[in-house]
């Protein structure tokens, strides 16, 4: 596997986005499938693992933890706070881009309560430190200046390595950058979701990676998606609305045409493209199944040419996707 840095720290070019493997997210799965498909990845080149304490309620980062507690050293642990609020914390409402059916979303990034999430997540992840420690959106009512500073005080006292930032606006990022370095940027970009050209120009500007989360369109760009179960997460996208849907396949025809041509799936296309837009993106793309799982690393194999890729924004540049995304 291919490495590739997050300001000084080195990943794996594709990491594994854990969050597929608790319940609630793609329908059921138990913990014995779960565990396997994320040990398949370990052994299959992947070293970043991504997670968060929200995920599951906590349960995603203690499986987690279960599967890397052999080899700890060989992986790069990333998760993200502020969903999973202590009782004496005050939901913090944000808006989203739509209405999730079993409620708004809610974080609390006051500064004295960051050290506390930390050790939580410590805990469930059965480890010493936090290699990467994101807050998962910024609080709208806490400035980011003093969620980073708390997060600072965790690097000074050894329980984190690098700090990220998830879901971030320019603004964000150049405020917290006043306050530490930041490692990455954790943020929605792919083929259907293009990342702000303002974003990308200061993280270039900064060293500062970017960690793609949904780099497959919470799967679409798969190419395999025609609908969703009723336990299905993508429930709430309005992407994945039935007549949405189908439009949505239509209209990306083109691109898993391309994919045909150069005999890859459209997964590896459109991770493959995603990794070519700049040396310093990893995608976290996330899978239940080995077959799959080596399927998108193979992507970090895949080169594209110039007039290829050329093509693809040709394409891109025609399509629009109808429903919003989450941000």
């Amino acid at each position: 596997m291919h490495s590739r840095n997050l300001g000084d720290l080195s990943v794996s070019a594709v990491g594994f986005g854990a969050m597929v493997l608790s319940p609630g997210v793609y329908g059921k799965i138990n913990d014995e499938r779960a565990a396997a498909a994320l040990s398949h990845a370990l052994d299959a080149g992947v070293t970043m693992v991504d997670t968060a304490d929200g995920y599951g309620g906590g349960h995603n980062e203690t499986l987690v933890g279960r599967v890397i507690a052999d080899r700890r050293d060989q992986v790069v642990v990333a998760t993200k706070f502020g969903f999973l609020l202590p009782t004496d914390a005050e939901p913090h409402p944000f808006p989203v881009g739509f209405t999730f059916t079993f409620g708004e979303l809610a974080v609390n990034g006051e500064p004295r309560f960051v050290r506390r999430y930390a050790e939580a997540s410590l805990q469930r992840l059965g480890t010493d430190r936090i290699d990467l420690y994101y807050p998962h959106f910024p609080d709208p009512q806490v400035p980011i200046e003093d969620t980073v500073g708390a997060v600072a005080e965790l690097v000074e006292d050894g329980l984190v390595r690098h700090i990220g930032l998830s879901n971030v606006t320019v603004d964000h990022l150049r405020r917290a950058l006043g306050i530490h370095p930041i490692a990455a940027v954790q943020i929605e970009w792919s083929m259907w979701k293009p990342i702000e050209p303002d974003l990308l120009a200061l993280c270039r500007e900064h060293g500062v990676g970017i960690v793609a989360w949904s780099p497959l369109g919470a799967g679409f760009l798969a190419g395999t998606v025609t609908d969703v179960a009723a336990d299905d997460f993508r429930q709430n996208l309005p992407r994945f609305a039935p007549d949405n849907l189908g439009t949505n396949v239509d209209r990306f025809e083109p691109i898993r045409r391309i994919a045909a041509e150069l005999t890859i799936t459209p997964a590896q296309l459109a991770l493959a493209w995603l990794l070519h837009q700049d040396p310093r993106v990893v995608p976290i793309p996330g899978s239940r199944t080995p077959a799959h799982i080596d399927e998108n690393l193979a992507a970090a194999d895949v080169d594209l040419g110039a007039d290829i890729l050329e093509r693809i924004d040709q394409e891109l540049a025609e399509i629009t996707p109808l429903g919003e995304t989450l941000l």
